[in-house]
């Protein structure tokens, strides 16, 4: 029983039945170790979203409907509908373009639009398979890190303004919400990244599949919104991988402001990416169209969670509460851990974080500790954590006690 807390369906979830999954966070975990690194949630999947694949299963699983998504095929009313109404902007349906993944969106993106040797202008730390696409593309990156404020954490924007001008500088990609610091990018700063990428004629490519994990007071501005000009300039990525947990899946849309860009795109539609499965856009169909209620239940839930964290880290460990997303970025420098502490928490609190390092050289003492599970898992994560810390044994999670 959860004592001292809100309580909600989703702390019913069982550490036992946990360890029997068999997807790549739990899978990868040793034998006794608990899981917080890879971001997809320990909760079940939406019900509606598995009532309509069963529903599709005993009904048809042939060729998908749509021939191409040039129009922007079965997503695209679903997605502009979905952004009016969460987002508060309204954008063309029809410039909507489906892939399997964020990763491969982007990947298209960038070989149509950019050559080899190209710039592209990020922060950092960012996630690992990003900086992977862009190198094994041929095209550079120009990092700017994240900075540590008073108020959470920021990037330099007059830094970057100065790498915007940098030779072959061709694209701004943006992380908003931010994965791993949880920064939600202000309308100032928007106005002023988007006025950048004007004046350096730069695409934008924007990735915001967390956008729908953002806590109050701050709100989500989808940078395409701020004005028409650079809605035409902005590529905007995003799926259910994270708000619904649905990695597996297989489905992430491009809304892709560029004309120049959809027509190439367009051109190479089975020859680099083939189309999005039936099953896929079914599942996301009900996630962004029945989702909503669902939605504010599990948000509520991981709102609570990065609070108690300031509760349940040991001091030693600096952890700035994240304006968004399910993960919590911990800087473990002071432990004196060497660049990788996740190590360490592995082998001696038997809890399994993402490495820091895997986010670039900003990462180096830093670890990410998905949170997205139910307080009693969240709970005997943090006891580990603090045994280890204070040179104890790990906490066996069967006696774990969540209080207030």
């Amino acid at each position: 029983m959860v004592t001292g807390l809100a309580e909600s369906r989703f702390d019913a979830v069982e550490l036992s039945l946990l360890e029997r999954r068999d997807g790549e966070k739990w899978a990868h975990a040793p034998a006794g170790v608990l899981a917080a690194w890879v971001a997809d949630m320990d909760f079940p999947v939406l019900p509606a979203i598995r009532d309509a694949l069963a529903r599709r299963a005993e009904s048809d699983l042939g060729y998908p409907a749509w021939f191409d998504d040039s129009d922007g095929g079965p997503l695209g009313e679903v997605y502009a509908a979905r952004t009016l109404r969460r987002f508060d902007f309204a954008p063309d349906p029809t410039s909507v373009r489906m892939f399997t993944d964020i990763n491969q969106a982007m990947a298209a993106t960038l070989h149509v639009a950019t050559e080899p040797g190209d710039a592209v202008l990020l922060n950092t730390p960012i996630t690992p398979p990003f900086v992977d696409v862009i190198e094994r593309l041929g095209r550079r990156a120009l990092a700017v890190p994240f900075e540590r404020t008073p108020d959470g954490w920021g990037v330099d924007l007059d830094r970057m303004e100065a790498l915007a001008a940098s030779p072959r500088c061709k694209v701004l990609f943006l992380v908003n919400p931010h994965n791993p610091t949880g920064h939600v990018f202000r309308p100032g700063e928007l106005a002023r990244l988007a006025d950048l990428a004007h004046r350096h004629d730069l695409l934008i490519v924007s990735d915001e599949v967390h956008a729908d994990l953002v806590y109050r007071p701050h709100r989500h501005t989808p940078i395409a919104s701020t004005s028409e000009e650079t809605a035409a300039r902005t590529v905007t990525l995003t799926s259910g991988s994270k708000a619904f947990n649905l990695a597996g899946i297989r489905c992430a849309v491009a809304h892709v402001g560029p004309r120049e860009v959809r027509v190439a795109l367009d051109a190479q539609r089975g020859l680099l990416f083939g189309q999005v499965s039936a099953l896929a856009v079914e599942a996301l169909t009900v996630a962004w169209t029945q989702g909503d209620a669902w939605l504010d239940e599990v948000r509520a839930v991981l709102d609570r969670n990065r609070r108690q964290l300031t509760r349940w880290l040991p001091a030693e460990i600096g952890y700035v509460v994240p304006d968004a997303t399910f993960l919590a970025w911990l800087d473990c420098r002071a432990l004196d851990l060497g660049e990788d502490p996740w190590l360490f928490f592995r082998d001696r609190a038997k809890v399994l974080l993402f490495a820091g390092t895997a986010f670039g050289p900003a990462g180096a003492g830093y670890a990410r500790l998905n949170f997205a599970t139910s307080a009693r898992v969240l709970r005997s994560m943090t006891e580990r954590i603090d045994a280890a810390v204070a040179g104890e044994e790990p906490v066996p999670a069967d006696r774990t006690e969540v209080g207030p």
